[in-house]
Protein backbone atom coordinates (compact mmCIF):
# COMPACT_ATOMS: atom_id res chain seq x y z
CA UNK A 1 0.00 0.00 0.00
CA UNK A 2 1.12 3.45 -0.71
CA UNK A 3 1.72 5.94 2.52
CA UNK A 4 -0.84 8.83 2.10
CA UNK A 5 -0.91 11.85 4.25
CA UNK A 6 -2.45 14.79 5.34
CA UNK A 7 -0.32 17.74 4.71
CA UNK A 8 -2.46 20.67 4.58
CA UNK A 9 -5.85 21.83 6.76
CA UNK A 10 -8.07 24.83 6.67
CA UNK A 11 -11.34 25.88 7.76
CA UNK A 12 -13.81 28.15 8.35
CA UNK A 13 -14.35 31.07 11.57
CA UNK A 14 -17.96 28.99 12.32
CA UNK A 15 -20.55 31.19 12.96
CA UNK A 16 -24.15 30.65 13.72
CA UNK A 17 -25.58 32.15 10.51
CA UNK A 18 -23.43 33.43 7.02
CA UNK A 19 -27.11 34.48 5.30
CA UNK A 20 -24.62 37.05 4.03
CA UNK A 21 -22.52 34.13 1.96
CA UNK A 22 -23.54 31.66 -0.81
CA UNK A 23 -21.80 28.50 -0.43
CA UNK A 24 -19.42 29.59 -2.70
CA UNK A 25 -18.49 32.48 -1.16
CA UNK A 26 -18.37 30.91 2.68
CA UNK A 27 -15.99 27.99 0.13
CA UNK A 28 -13.73 30.55 -1.34
CA UNK A 29 -11.26 31.71 1.16
CA UNK A 30 -10.47 27.61 2.81
CA UNK A 31 -9.75 26.45 -0.71
CA UNK A 32 -7.66 28.85 -0.99
CA UNK A 33 -6.13 28.92 2.16
CA UNK A 34 -5.31 25.15 1.80
CA UNK A 35 -3.66 25.38 -1.21
CA UNK A 36 -1.85 28.52 -0.72
CA UNK A 37 0.06 26.59 2.41
CA UNK A 38 1.37 24.09 -0.11
CA UNK A 39 1.95 26.45 -3.37
CA UNK A 40 -0.25 23.97 -5.46
CA UNK A 41 -2.94 25.04 -7.92
CA UNK A 42 -6.01 23.65 -8.99
CA UNK A 43 -4.29 22.13 -11.97
CA UNK A 44 -1.78 20.15 -9.67
CA UNK A 45 -4.37 18.05 -7.57
CA UNK A 46 -4.98 14.80 -8.80
CA UNK A 47 -8.65 14.07 -7.69
CA UNK A 48 -11.10 16.50 -5.86
CA UNK A 49 -13.68 15.05 -3.64
CA UNK A 50 -16.40 17.11 -1.51
CA UNK A 51 -19.36 16.25 0.90
CA UNK A 52 -22.40 18.13 1.60
CA UNK A 53 -26.08 17.50 1.70
CA UNK A 54 -29.09 18.92 -0.89
CA UNK A 55 -31.09 18.72 2.67
CA UNK A 56 -29.86 21.48 4.23
CA UNK A 57 -29.47 23.22 1.09
CA UNK A 58 -32.76 22.91 -0.04
CA UNK A 59 -31.99 21.67 -3.76
CA UNK A 60 -31.11 18.92 -5.52
CA UNK A 61 -27.04 18.61 -6.94
CA UNK A 62 -26.81 21.80 -4.67
CA UNK A 63 -22.61 20.21 -5.13
CA UNK A 64 -22.36 21.12 -8.41
CA UNK A 65 -22.93 24.95 -7.46
CA UNK A 66 -20.01 24.86 -4.89
CA UNK A 67 -17.73 23.68 -7.93
CA UNK A 68 -17.18 27.15 -8.85
CA UNK A 69 -15.21 27.54 -5.41
CA UNK A 70 -13.17 24.98 -6.76
CA UNK A 71 -13.19 25.51 -10.76
CA UNK A 72 -14.16 23.02 -12.90
CA UNK A 73 -12.30 24.40 -15.73
CA UNK A 74 -10.28 23.05 -17.39
CA UNK A 75 -12.13 19.89 -16.40
CA UNK A 76 -11.42 18.17 -13.37
CA UNK A 77 -11.67 14.64 -12.02
CA UNK A 78 -14.38 15.08 -9.43
CA UNK A 79 -16.72 13.50 -6.73
CA UNK A 80 -18.89 13.88 -4.26
CA UNK A 81 -20.91 12.09 -1.35
CA UNK A 82 -23.97 12.54 0.13
CA UNK A 83 -22.40 12.51 3.58
CA UNK A 84 -19.89 14.39 6.06
CA UNK A 85 -16.50 15.18 4.39
CA UNK A 86 -14.55 12.75 6.38
CA UNK A 87 -16.56 9.84 4.36
CA UNK A 88 -15.34 12.33 1.06
CA UNK A 89 -11.76 11.75 2.45
CA UNK A 90 -12.05 8.50 2.59
CA UNK A 91 -12.88 8.21 -0.74
CA UNK A 92 -10.14 10.35 -2.00
CA UNK A 93 -7.91 8.06 -0.27
CA UNK A 94 -8.95 5.17 -1.81
CA UNK A 95 -8.31 6.90 -5.49
CA UNK A 96 -4.49 7.63 -3.84
CA UNK A 97 -4.00 4.23 -3.44
CA UNK A 98 -4.89 3.28 -6.35
CA UNK A 99 -2.31 5.19 -8.00
CA UNK A 100 -4.56 7.06 -10.18
CA UNK A 101 -3.42 10.68 -8.31
CA UNK A 102 -0.89 11.34 -6.20
CA UNK A 103 -2.47 14.80 -4.74
CA UNK A 104 -6.44 14.83 -3.41
CA UNK A 105 -8.09 17.75 -2.52
CA UNK A 106 -10.81 17.38 0.29
CA UNK A 107 -13.91 19.94 0.90
CA UNK A 108 -17.34 19.98 2.52
CA UNK A 109 -19.32 22.54 3.65
CA UNK A 110 -22.91 22.81 5.32
CA UNK A 111 -25.29 25.76 6.18
CA UNK A 112 -27.49 24.71 8.96
CA UNK A 113 -28.48 28.55 9.61
CA UNK A 114 -31.77 28.51 7.27
CA UNK A 115 -33.71 25.98 8.61
CA UNK A 116 -34.48 23.70 10.83
CA UNK A 117 -31.98 21.16 11.56
CA UNK A 118 -33.56 19.30 14.35
CA UNK A 119 -36.58 18.40 12.11
CA UNK A 120 -33.95 18.09 8.50
CA UNK A 121 -32.28 15.32 10.71
CA UNK A 122 -35.27 13.27 10.61
CA UNK A 123 -34.91 12.27 7.06
CA UNK A 124 -32.11 10.07 8.09
CA UNK A 125 -34.23 7.89 10.04
CA UNK A 126 -36.37 4.61 9.12
CA UNK A 127 -38.94 5.72 6.85
CA UNK A 128 -41.43 3.10 7.54
CA UNK A 129 -41.52 2.85 11.03
CA UNK A 130 -39.52 5.70 13.28
CA UNK A 131 -39.18 8.67 10.51
CA UNK A 132 -43.53 8.82 10.75
CA UNK A 133 -43.18 8.94 14.78
CA UNK A 134 -40.99 12.62 14.43
CA UNK A 135 -38.20 11.92 16.86
CA UNK A 136 -35.81 14.58 16.64
CA UNK A 137 -32.03 14.49 16.93
CA UNK A 138 -32.20 16.05 20.26
CA UNK A 139 -34.57 13.51 21.50
CA UNK A 140 -33.17 10.65 19.87
CA UNK A 141 -29.50 11.30 21.66
CA UNK A 142 -31.43 12.41 25.25
CA UNK A 143 -32.89 8.39 24.99
CA UNK A 144 -29.33 7.52 24.46
CA UNK A 145 -28.42 9.29 27.59
CA UNK A 146 -30.84 7.86 29.60
CA UNK A 147 -30.16 4.65 28.81
CA UNK A 148 -26.44 5.58 30.13
CA UNK A 149 -27.31 6.96 32.95
CA UNK A 150 -29.87 4.35 33.96
CA UNK A 151 -27.16 1.86 33.42
CA UNK A 152 -24.75 3.45 35.73
CA UNK A 153 -22.52 4.60 32.69
CA UNK A 154 -23.05 8.50 34.10
CA UNK A 155 -24.96 11.11 35.24
CA UNK A 156 -25.70 14.81 34.80
CA UNK A 157 -22.99 16.08 36.24
CA UNK A 158 -20.99 14.36 34.55
CA UNK A 159 -21.99 15.49 31.36
CA UNK A 160 -21.96 18.97 32.32
CA UNK A 161 -17.89 18.52 33.18
CA UNK A 162 -17.81 17.05 29.43
CA UNK A 163 -19.81 20.62 28.54
CA UNK A 164 -17.30 22.34 30.50
CA UNK A 165 -14.05 21.34 29.76
CA UNK A 166 -14.96 21.20 25.64
CA UNK A 167 -15.76 24.77 25.52
CA UNK A 168 -13.13 25.60 27.86
CA UNK A 169 -10.42 23.65 25.38
CA UNK A 170 -11.89 25.53 22.40
CA UNK A 171 -10.81 29.42 24.10
CA UNK A 172 -7.43 27.81 22.20
CA UNK A 173 -9.31 27.92 18.89
CA UNK A 174 -9.87 30.88 17.18
CA UNK A 175 -12.47 29.04 14.69
CA UNK A 176 -14.68 27.70 17.52
CA UNK A 177 -18.47 29.14 17.62
CA UNK A 178 -18.57 28.90 20.97
CA UNK A 179 -16.00 28.76 23.64
CA UNK A 180 -15.43 29.83 27.38
CA UNK A 181 -18.19 29.47 30.29
CA UNK A 182 -20.78 28.79 28.32
CA UNK A 183 -23.86 28.27 30.73
CA UNK A 184 -25.75 24.35 30.93
CA UNK A 185 -28.54 26.04 30.37
CA UNK A 186 -32.08 24.62 30.43
CA UNK A 187 -33.25 21.59 29.41
CA UNK A 188 -34.15 20.80 25.81
CA UNK A 189 -35.04 17.08 26.16
CA UNK A 190 -33.95 15.58 29.61
CA UNK A 191 -31.85 14.79 30.68
CA UNK A 192 -29.80 16.93 27.89
CA UNK A 193 -29.59 20.33 28.89
CA UNK A 194 -28.24 23.12 26.22
CA UNK A 195 -24.74 22.70 27.29
CA UNK A 196 -25.08 19.03 26.54
CA UNK A 197 -25.70 19.68 22.79
CA UNK A 198 -23.68 21.47 19.66
CA UNK A 199 -24.70 24.64 18.64
CA UNK A 200 -26.28 25.29 14.98
CA UNK A 201 -23.93 27.03 12.50
CA UNK A 202 -22.55 27.44 9.02
CA UNK A 203 -18.76 26.44 8.46
CA UNK A 204 -16.60 25.06 5.75
CA UNK A 205 -13.13 23.11 5.65
CA UNK A 206 -10.77 21.77 3.35
CA UNK A 207 -7.87 19.42 3.32
CA UNK A 208 -5.04 18.13 0.80
CA UNK A 209 -3.81 14.20 0.78
CA UNK A 210 -0.65 13.90 -1.24
CA UNK A 211 1.19 10.10 -1.44
CA UNK A 212 4.79 9.44 -0.62
CA UNK A 213 7.61 11.47 -1.43
CA UNK A 214 5.26 14.32 -2.27
CA UNK A 215 3.61 14.81 0.73
CA UNK A 216 6.79 14.86 2.37
CA UNK A 217 7.73 18.02 0.00
CA UNK A 218 4.78 19.54 0.59
CA UNK A 219 4.54 19.81 4.35
CA UNK A 220 7.59 19.59 6.65
CA UNK A 221 5.70 16.85 9.13
CA UNK A 222 3.11 15.20 7.45
CA UNK A 223 0.40 13.29 9.46
CA UNK A 224 0.51 9.96 7.32
CA UNK A 225 -2.60 8.12 7.36
CA UNK A 226 -2.12 4.57 9.07
CA UNK A 227 -5.44 2.92 9.28
CA UNK A 228 -8.79 4.22 8.28
CA UNK A 229 -12.88 2.29 8.40
CA UNK A 230 -15.67 2.89 8.75
CA UNK A 231 -18.79 0.83 10.01
CA UNK A 232 -22.99 0.98 10.45
CA UNK A 233 -25.00 -0.44 13.09
CA UNK A 234 -28.44 -1.38 12.77
CA UNK A 235 -30.77 0.98 10.96
CA UNK A 236 -33.52 -0.32 13.92
CA UNK A 237 -33.02 1.74 16.69
CA UNK A 238 -34.95 -0.75 19.00
CA UNK A 239 -32.19 -3.71 17.95
CA UNK A 240 -29.78 -1.21 18.94
CA UNK A 241 -27.82 -1.60 22.78
CA UNK A 242 -27.22 2.82 22.78
CA UNK A 243 -25.22 2.16 25.03
CA UNK A 244 -22.49 0.74 23.38
CA UNK A 245 -20.98 2.08 19.97
CA UNK A 246 -19.93 -2.15 18.43
CA UNK A 247 -19.66 0.11 14.99
CA UNK A 248 -17.40 2.42 16.32
CA UNK A 249 -14.98 -0.32 17.99
CA UNK A 250 -14.95 -2.23 14.72
CA UNK A 251 -14.24 0.64 12.88
CA UNK A 252 -10.94 1.78 15.37
CA UNK A 253 -9.80 -2.00 15.57
CA UNK A 254 -9.24 -2.59 11.12
CA UNK A 255 -8.00 0.67 11.14
CA UNK A 256 -5.25 -0.20 13.29
CA UNK A 257 -6.29 1.71 16.39
CA UNK A 258 -5.65 -0.79 19.25
CA UNK A 259 -2.16 -1.54 17.79
CA UNK A 260 -0.19 1.04 20.11
CA UNK A 261 -1.95 3.94 22.49
CA UNK A 262 -2.78 7.10 20.71
CA UNK A 263 -1.88 10.43 22.64
CA UNK A 264 -4.77 12.21 20.88
CA UNK A 265 -8.43 11.86 19.70
CA UNK A 266 -10.67 14.19 17.95
CA UNK A 267 -14.04 13.16 18.71
CA UNK A 268 -17.16 13.89 16.70
CA UNK A 269 -19.79 13.66 19.64
CA UNK A 270 -21.98 16.48 19.19
CA UNK A 271 -23.75 15.44 22.74
CA UNK A 272 -22.04 15.04 25.48
CA UNK A 273 -23.23 11.72 25.73
CA UNK A 274 -21.77 10.13 22.80
CA UNK A 275 -18.09 11.14 24.02
CA UNK A 276 -19.14 8.85 27.07
CA UNK A 277 -19.85 5.95 24.66
CA UNK A 278 -17.22 6.45 22.36
CA UNK A 279 -14.80 6.88 25.22
CA UNK A 280 -15.58 3.14 25.96
CA UNK A 281 -15.96 1.89 22.40
CA UNK A 282 -12.50 3.25 21.21
CA UNK A 283 -10.68 2.77 24.52
CA UNK A 284 -9.56 5.91 25.64
CA UNK A 285 -7.71 5.67 28.89
CA UNK A 286 -7.88 9.14 30.92
CA UNK A 287 -3.98 10.30 29.49
CA UNK A 288 -5.25 10.70 26.06
CA UNK A 289 -6.26 13.94 25.26
CA UNK A 290 -9.79 14.31 23.91
CA UNK A 291 -11.22 17.09 21.60
CA UNK A 292 -8.11 19.86 22.38
CA UNK A 293 -10.01 21.77 19.76
CA UNK A 294 -13.27 22.01 21.60
CA UNK A 295 -14.98 19.32 19.25
CA UNK A 296 -18.28 19.57 17.76
CA UNK A 297 -19.48 21.10 21.32
CA UNK A 298 -17.83 24.40 20.19
CA UNK A 299 -18.40 24.14 16.62
CA UNK A 300 -20.45 21.47 14.74
CA UNK A 301 -20.96 22.92 11.24
CA UNK A 302 -22.75 19.67 9.63
CA UNK A 303 -21.31 17.68 7.08
CA UNK A 304 -18.24 19.24 7.82
CA UNK A 305 -17.28 18.65 11.58
CA UNK A 306 -16.48 15.04 11.06
CA UNK A 307 -13.89 16.05 8.17
CA UNK A 308 -12.60 18.75 10.94
CA UNK A 309 -12.22 16.09 13.02
CA UNK A 310 -9.61 14.36 10.94
CA UNK A 311 -8.20 17.91 10.17
CA UNK A 312 -7.77 19.00 13.82
CA UNK A 313 -5.31 15.70 14.52
CA UNK A 314 -3.71 16.19 11.76
CA UNK A 315 -2.52 19.50 12.34
CA UNK A 316 -1.79 18.41 15.84
CA UNK A 317 0.78 15.64 14.12
CA UNK A 318 1.85 18.88 12.06
CA UNK A 319 2.52 21.28 15.13
CA UNK A 320 4.32 18.38 16.68
CA UNK A 321 1.75 18.24 19.11
CA UNK A 322 1.11 14.81 18.66
CA UNK A 323 2.65 11.86 17.23
CA UNK A 324 -0.19 9.37 17.26
CA UNK A 325 -3.95 10.38 17.41
CA UNK A 326 -7.08 9.08 16.75
CA UNK A 327 -9.98 10.80 14.35
CA UNK A 328 -13.36 9.90 14.22
CA UNK A 329 -16.52 10.76 12.81
CA UNK A 330 -20.10 10.21 12.66
CA UNK A 331 -23.67 10.26 10.83
CA UNK A 332 -27.21 9.41 11.67
CA UNK A 333 -28.54 9.34 14.61
CA UNK A 334 -27.22 7.72 18.36
CA UNK A 335 -23.85 7.45 16.72
CA UNK A 336 -25.36 5.21 13.86
CA UNK A 337 -22.10 5.30 11.51
CA UNK A 338 -18.90 5.70 12.76
CA UNK A 339 -15.63 6.34 10.18
CA UNK A 340 -12.01 5.99 12.39
CA UNK A 341 -8.90 7.21 11.00
CA UNK A 342 -5.25 6.15 12.86
CA UNK A 343 -2.90 9.49 12.22
CA UNK A 344 1.00 9.55 12.99
CA UNK A 345 3.70 11.73 12.45
CA UNK A 346 7.45 10.72 11.53
CA UNK A 347 9.78 9.68 14.76
CA UNK A 348 11.29 13.14 15.84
Amino acid sequence: MRDIALVTFAQTDHRRSSDELSEVEMLMPVLHDVLGQTGLKTADIGFTCSGSSDYLAGRAFSFTLALDGVGAWPPISESHVEMDGAWALYEAWTKLLTGDADTALVYSYGKSSPGSVRDVLTRQLDPYYVAPLWPDSVALAALQAQALIDAGETDEPALAAVAARSRTDATANPHAQLSGSVPQGDYLVRPLRTGDCPPIGDGAAAVVLAAGERARELCERPAWIRGIDHRIEAHGLGVRDLTDSPSARLAAEKAGAFERPVDTAELHAPFTSQEVVLRKALRLGEDVRINPSGGALAANPLMAAGLIRIGEAAAAIHRGDSDRALAHATSGPCLQQNLVAVLEGDPR
